[in-house]
């Protein structure tokens, strides 16, 4: 039996309602979100755009009708929609010297503006534009700092929080700058951060709590899940660059 991802199953089920016309794949993003809203108004739902347990419930309904067959719904994510997004993209790399990496030029290509004009090599540090990138596509409607390519500009994006919740975005000092992340989890002396630019990649890494500057999470992301999130130490490596 094949397993399908959470945010495949959503697809197809929104598909199958008739609220879906963007392509059939696993990746969250700004159609799908369209799509929910489209099918939570349809079901006099409150429009959040965002796949929550009473949106799940109506779409397990093979039909309209009151005794119609319920579909199986894979367990909901603990993850936010935003950190769905950025662990597709575990294990990218940048094109160190000649050369960049098209993905990373889409991200600045799809924030547009100044960002697209002044972005022109993955050289550049990117874990503000990467996380700018996986905000924007799956949460359209939420502000992103006027420049997004600084790291530190993010210790005022949308709402602070006072302790660690998954998906939070945790910013950090650094020599010569900051840095950007999403939190993971943390261990007694280290945050595990999934972010971008880590060692020239996307990765998970670990970095020291001294560092943390400000925990922030996105207006529109719903209520943060859980709170600190305890793990061991052991096989995640410490990041050594972020420039």
């Amino acid at each position: 039996m094949t397993t399908i991802s959470f945010d495949q199953w959503v697809i197809s089920r929104l598909l199958a309602h008739g609220a879906y016309a963007g392509k059939v794949d696993d990746a969250p993003g700004r159609k799908m979100i369209e799509a929910i809203k489209r099918f939570q108004a349809a079901e006099g739902l409150e429009v959040t755009g965002m796949a929550n347990t009473a949106t799940v419930t109506a779409l397990r309904r093979s039909s309209a009708a009151p005794n119609a067959k319920l579909i199986i719904a894979p367990d909901t994510p603990t993850e936010p929609v935003w950190m769905r997004e950025a662990r597709r993209y575990l294990g990218l790399r940048e094109i160190v010297g000649r050369g960049s990496n098209s993905i990373i030029m889409s991200w600045a290509k799809r924030l547009g503006g100044w960002v697209a004009s002044f972005y022109n090599d993955d050289d550049i540090p990117w874990c503000g534009l990467a996380l700018g990138a996986w905000i924007a596509i799956t949460l359209p409607e939420e502000a992103l700092p006027s420049n997004p390519l600084g790291a530190l500009n993010w210790s005022t994006f949308g709402i602070g929080l006072t302790q660690p919740a998954r998906g939070a975005i945790m910013v950090f000092k650094r020599d010569g700058g900051g840095h950007v992340g999403l939190y993971i989890g943390e261990d007694q002396t280290h945050y595990h951060i999934l972010g971008a630019n880590q060692s020239n990649s996307v990765s998970v890494t670990r970095i020291e709590k001294s560092r943390l500057v400000k925990i922030r999470y996105p207006k529109t992301g719903g209520n943060p899940i859980g709170g600190p999130v305890h793990l061991s130490a052991k096989g995640v490596p410490v990041t050594r660059n972020e420039a």
